[in-house]
Parts: structure tokens; C-alpha cells; sequence
């Protein structure tokens, strides 16, 4: 492992779950839509993650991209699969009559959306992050008390 894919593995963390948070911020915020562009309530939406370099890719794909130990920078680490709705969990029916989206029954159909679920993914992501962070400032740590070694 070079000197810098630390620092690269660790800035792709920290990219990953920054987006992760705002997928969570954009759930909480929706969590109350009943109705959007298309007329249905809001649907959760949910972020997956994949290794940056892809490990079923041949041995001549892996060694092309070795072949200098400096052109691998950015190539190592993990990075957003994709944004998926949540297809799994449920909508909440409420009774509410009163309700402009209300169906003929007077039930609202809400989001998807637990809020206990939503902050308990925040937790995780920032400590996610916090952790990025600290090993980040760990590698940065170790490159500098190797430079001042070899400064003297």
C-alpha cells in the first residue's frame, strides 16, 4: 500500500457517508409529504455503497492499473452504489378526513418514513464519518512524523 491510498481510502469514507447524511436529512425532511410532483406520498429512499475497484475485474485490469504504485491514487476505498427507494417498508395509513389528500375512506396515506429509524441511521453515519476522520488525521500524523525524520 502507498503512502497516499490511506488518505484516499479515508476521503472516500468520508465523501460516501457526507452523502449518506444528506439522504438521511432528505428523508427526515420529507417525512410529513403526502403528496409529490407525481401525486403519490414521498418514498424513503436509501443509499448502498461498493468497493471503488471492482473485484471481479480481470487480472490484466488489476495489473494495468499497478503497473506505477502512483497512478492508483483515488482508485481505492468505497463510493455510492446508488440511491434506491424503499420498496420494503410499508406506507402509514392514518385516518384523517379532514386531510386534503384524504381517499374516500378519510385515510391519508404518509411516507415511509420512521423517524427512529432515519436518527439511528444519522448516528451511524457520523460516527462513520467521525471515524473516517480520525484515521485521516492519524495518516496525516504518521506522513508527518516520517517527514521530520527524514528532515534531521
Amino acid at each position: 500500500m502507498a503512502v497516499f491510498d490511506s488518505f484516499s481510502i479515508n476521503a472516500s469514507g468520508l465523501t460516501a457517508e457526507r452523502y449518506r447524511m444528506d439522504i438521511i436529512s432528505e428523508n427526515v425532511a420529507n417525512a410529513n409529504t403526502t403528496r409529490t410532483d407525481d401525486g403519490t406520498p414521498y418514498t424513503r429512499k436509501v443509499v448502498t455503497f461498493k468497493e471503488k475497484l471492482d473485484p471481479h475485474a480481470s487480472f490484466s485490469a488489476y495489473l494495468a492499473s499497478n503497473q506505477s504504485k502512483y497512478n492508483r491514487t483515488g482508485m481505492l476505498g468505497v463510493k455510492v452504489g446508488g440511491v434506491y427507494d424503499d420498496t420494503h417498508t410499508d406506507y402509514k395509513m392514518v385516518y384523517d378526513p379532514s386531510h386534503p389528500d384524504a381517499d374516500e375512506n378519510g385515510y391519508v396515506t404518509y411516507p415511509n418514513v420512521n423517524i427512529v429509524t432515519e436518527m439511528t441511521n444519522l448516528i451511524d453515519a457520523s460516527r462513520a464519518y467521525e471515524a473516517n476522520a480520525t484515521a485521516f488525521n492519524s495518516s496525516k500524523a504518521i506522513v508527518q512524523t516520517g517527514l521530520s525524520i527524514g528532515k534531521s
